[in-house]
């Protein structure tokens, strides 16, 4: 039963049909406009008891572990991992024995579709790309992943295949749990397990959302309301865009050309300022919220 309610909690939403884009007609451009992937969330465990803080003597670090070095201090592998810091030190001590390193530099593949899906990749430092290939090509985004986030979950279950690809967005570094081991583990500690179902529900929630929000809302919106959700989170003014301009257009369902020209209404109106490709300034708030 447990085995059943997770994997149906973590069934992935992505893809759609192809976009119908009139560029010269901005009223056929958002009519036509459909979802080309669906971000279901960042992996990131959100637990609700007390966060075992890092520690600060005697890190723990994975055997032969390609990141210890005097930067990352006591912040080493499995100990900043969410779904693993809330154990006492020498449960921590048991998972990294079995712990292995990875790195990869950016755009490196670190999984294809296709390819036997038998580890769980837990992002210790960089960004990872999670994607799709639609029929014709067309790259569909499904999600990106920074340090504490993981994929590959399914490995949990049985040995399988992927069905999306992995690409580093900049240099990473990963620590990787093998199947037997993980399920070793779920069965030891279950508050892991309990850690990863709370995953689970956080994505299903974030993906029938954004599937409502493709269905029913125009592109304007939908930007408009991802820069307001970013700057909330942030808890700031000012937005650091965590993609390219490619990926936020098939995060949001739309092109990378009505990005650009959206984002260029809204500063010809006075609600945003551009700064650079990457840095967005909101400066009026409710203007965007009423879009």
């Amino acid at each position: 039963m447990l085995v059943a309610g997770l994997v149906g909690a973590n069934d992935e939403i992505g893809g759609g049909n192809d976009e119908t884009m009139v560029m010269n007609d901005e009223t056929s451009e958002t009519n036509n406009e459909t979802t080309v992937g669906i971000e279901i969330g960042y992996g990131k465990i959100r637990g609700r008891g007390k966060e075992r803080a890092p520690m600060e003597q005697n890190p723990i670090q994975c055997a032969s572990c390609a990141h210890a070095d005097a930067s990352h201090g006591h912040e080493m592998c499995i100990s900043i991992v969410p779904i693993f810091n809330h154990l006492e030190e020498r449960e921590l001590r048991e998972i990294v024995r079995t712990v292995v390193p990875r790195q990869v530099k950016r755009g490196e593949t670190i999984y294809s579709a296709g390819e036997t899906s038998d580890r769980l990749y837990i992002v210790h430092k960089g960004r990872v790309k999670i994607y799709r290939l639609s029929e014709n090509g067309k790259e569909q985004l499904v999600r990106i992943l920074g340090p504490g986030d993981f994929t590959g979950e399914l490995a949990v279950f049985n040995e399988t295949v992927h069905d999306s690809y992995a690409e580093a967005l900049e240099n990473t570094e990963l620590c990787t749990l093998g199947r037997e081991d993980l399920q070793a583990f779920l069965l030891k500690y279950p508050t892991i397990s309990l850690r990863i179902m709370d995953e689970f529900a956080r994505r299903l929630g974030q993906s029938e959302k954004q599937a409502a929000s493709f269905a029913t809302e125009p592109a304007d919106t939908r930007i408009a309301m991802y820069l307001a959700e970013r700057a909330d989170a942030a808890n700031s003014k000012v937005v650091r865009l965590p993609m390219t301009r490619k990926d936020l257009a098939s995060h949001l369902g739309t092109t990378p050309e009505t990005i650009s020209r959206k984002f260029a209404e809204f500063e010809d109106a006075g609600w945003i300022r551009q700064n650079g490709q990457k840095e967005i300034e909101i400066l009026d708030m409710d203007a965007l919220l009423l879009i």
